[in-house]
């Protein structure tokens, strides 16, 4: 899935791929894919604009890291991150279960009234 279906969940995405400890951010990238068994693929026009706002924001902190000849910028979650990850998450579980009673509603319990 690409565009659409990720719109708007970006943010979390980032940050639960790096709940785990630091990464940079073709790893993060490679983390969500792998996570999402393949269905969930970012595009690095997308994602590192979205980790630079989130660093922006308070939610991640950065450093370089060198890698033999090449240099790449490490991401990690800062506490902020952390609270904004499961503020996040609980959302995410509300919003999934009223929708998911209305899209799949469970029939009434035998003499329960309706």
């Amino acid at each position: 899935m690409r565009g659409d279906p990720v719109r708007g969940h970006l943010d979390s995405l980032l940050l639960a791929a790096l709940e785990s400890g630091p990464k940079h951010g073709y790893a993060i990238i490679t983390a969500v894919q792998e996570r999402s068994g393949g269905a969930l693929e970012l595009r690095t026009g997308t994602t590192y604009p979205a980790l630079n706002r989130l660093e922006r924001a308070g939610l991640l902190a950065s450093s370089w890291e060198s890698v033999g000849e090449r240099r790449r910028r490490c991401y990690e979650l800062t506490d902020a991150g952390r609270a904004s990850l499961a503020e996040e998450r609980a959302s995410w579980r509300e919003f999934t279960a009223a929708i998911g009673s209305v899209l799949d509603p469970r029939p009434p319990l035998p003499g329960a009234a309706t």
